[in-house]
């Protein structure tokens, strides 16, 4: 999905082959709310979807909408766009539950906050919250945290890198505070993690 903004310049070539083209263009009050609720992409000009059936539908009943020439096309068309939006936000890459855990353990290791993440997602950070909490019972922050750690474990286990590279790897610029946090999350450090599982 290409999101081509106000404002911005682009230049777009149309009828590539074995592509099915669909333009909507909107304005309007809700533009604003729908931005902030994470429904108008996630900042970039291109989004991956799983699909795109169900917005090329709903897209094609605003085209048999302007054909028909009906006396209530912008009402009609307006709660079509609205159901286009929806549907591009249910199709894409990492929106559906295990997709946001899928995307948050890809990402984990990066030294960006839960609410870039979030932004990341396209999710409000309190409906990331939510979802993270229903599926796996904890905060993104401690979902996040589990990730680096189990990543840190396969490290001091599987590699000869020293303990501040195995830090960095994970997120942590700061090895002193990695093996504090290490340490009171696996009851030892990570030095003696390692010796244990080469012993």
């Amino acid at each position: 999905m290409l999101w081509l903004r106000p404002g911005v310049r682009h230049h777009y070539a149309p009828h590539a082959p074995g592509w099915t083209e669909w333009f909507v263009d909107f304005t309007g009050s809700a533009v604003a709310t729908y931005t902030e609720l994470g429904f108008l992409g996630d900042g970039r000009p291109v989004t991956p979807l799983t699909t795109s059936e169900p917005a090329a539908r709903a897209i094609g009943r605003i085209v048999q909408a302007c054909r028909r020439g009906s006396p209530y096309l912008e009402v009609e068309t307006s709660a079509v766009v609205h159901e286009v939006l929806v549907a591009l936000r249910h199709a894409r890459v990492g929106e559906g539950p295990d997709g946001v855990l899928e995307t948050l353990a890809r990402d984990a290791c990066l030294p960006i906050p839960v609410a870039e993440h979030a932004r990341r997602l396209g999710l409000p950070l309190a409906e990331l919250r939510r979802r993270v909490r229903r599926l796996t019972g904890c905060s993104p922050k401690d979902y996040v945290l589990t990730v680096r750690l189990n990543q840190a474990k396969d490290l001091l286990a599987g590699t000869d890198l020293p303990v501040a590279a195995v830090a960095r790897r994970v997120g942590y610029d700061d090895p002193a505070y990695f093996t504090r946090l290490f340490t009171r999350r696996t009851g030892m450090p990570p030095g003696e993690f390692r010796a244990q599982r080469f012993g």
